[in-house]
């Protein structure tokens, strides 16, 4: 069994969470991405306040790494590389748009269909962080800013559906009108949860 201090401060909603071996024991939520800075370490000490374990009684910290909030990320990695230090534990780092694909896959299991998942995280204007994954969380391409278009994901839409999810699929929605794009509400909520 491994017990883990979960955080993520890369999008709008920042959470940290004690997962032991993949299930999730107690979690707190920021709704403001403003307040990310202030909730962190006081929704850590309130987290152990709550759980009533200690810090030293963690095995590792793991944490969304990116692409996400610039400012939301260095909050998040400054806290986890500190805690770790301090700790002499084990910092694991994850790309947030993988974890966001994870919690989809676990929101919505046994989609053995062609279907494509997409996470997308605002990267202002119309322009997002995002990748394309199959229904077992693998990568079909690569993390990249996409300008988003009216042909945008046109070659992978032509042939199947692919599922548009995170903070970034919402000004998306308008434009990408293809009848095999599909738009759902998914944030982050796990993070080694699944692993």
């Amino acid at each position: 069994m491994s017990l883990i201090l979960n955080i993520d401060t890369a999008s709008e909603k920042a959470h940290v969470s004690f997962a032991d071996d993949g299930i999730i024991l107690h979690c707190l939520w920021n709704e403001s991405q403003k307040d990310h800075a202030s909730f962190l370490q006081s929704g850590i000490l309130q987290l152990t306040k709550t759980s009533g374990i200690k810090l030293s009684d963690i095995d590792a910290v793991a944490l969304t790494a990116g692409p996400g909030s610039y400012t939301g990320l260095r909050v998040g990695m400054a806290s986890a590389k500190g805690l770790c230090y301090a700790l002499k534990k084990p910092l694991i780092t994850m790309n947030t748009l993988e974890v966001l694909t994870l919690s989809a896959i676990h929101l919505f299991p046994g989609n053995d269909n062609p279907t494509l998942l997409c996470p997308m995280i605002d990267a202002r204007r119309m322009e997002v962080y995002s990748a394309l994954y199959n229904p077992q969380g693998e990568p079909v391409s690569d993390v990249r800013a996409v300008v988003v278009d009216e042909n945008s994901f046109a070659e992978f839409l032509q042939n199947q559906k692919i599922i548009f999810f995170g903070n970034g699929s919402s000004k998306c929605k308008d434009v990408i009108k293809n009848k095999n794009a599909i738009f759902i509400d998914i944030f982050i909520f796990l993070l080694l949860t699944f692993r």
